[in-house]
């Protein structure tokens, strides 16, 4: 797989990816759909253009030829921010997910920063098992759902919330720990 950072012609092929991972039904082509329990959009143009366009932000893209994932990184207080994690979903179960997860490990080990954290919905029991198998902890921490905020996704359930995972990283080898 090829990496780079996307820029801002890069927008409309992300939003599509990223659509095509989370909702609707081509997401249930994949095992990492949220349609079950979220409608309406996972992010837009302006958002990611946001991402794209700030210090201290890089959404990866993953090639394989084509566009295959991507994922947002950040550093945040201190410590490496990982989201916006989407394979499309026919590729999804074959490996493309954990190649992205290990070089965006990679990524924010090189900017220096000692771990790496993550919000998950606490329903996606899948979700979190697979990231545990990867090395990631479930702190327990929970933060609440931003009901009311469309850009979102519209709820289709009254009790989500997201749990945050952590993982060390090794800046001296840029490899994760664990």
């Amino acid at each position: 797989m090829e990496y780079r950072a996307a820029t801002i012609d890069d927008v409309p092929a992300l939003v599509a990816l990223v659509e095509s991972a989370y909702r609707g039904d081509a997401s249930r082509a994949g095992w990492t759909t949220e349609a079950d329990f979220l409608d309406g959009q996972r992010t837009d143009p302006e958002e990611i253009a946001r991402l794209v366009g700030t210090p201290k932000n890089l959404v990866l893209m993953a090639f394989d030829p084509d566009l295959v994932a991507c994922c947002h990184l950040a550093e945040v207080d201190g410590a490496g921010y990982f989201g916006m994690f989407a394979v499309a979903p026919g590729l999804q179960g074959g490996g493309v997910g954990r190649a992205v997860l290990a070089e965006a490990e990679r990524v924010l080990a090189s900017w220096g920063l000692p771990e790496v954290r993550m919000k998950v919905i606490d329903r996606r029991a899948e979700l979190i098992a697979w990231y545990e198998r990867r090395g990631y902890a479930n702190t327990g921490e929970l933060t609440p759902f931003p009901y009311g905020d469309e850009r979102f996704g519209k709820p289709l359930a009254d009790d989500l919330r997201f749990v945050t995972m952590v993982k060390s990283l090794d800046a001296r080898g840029g490899q994760a720990v664990g």
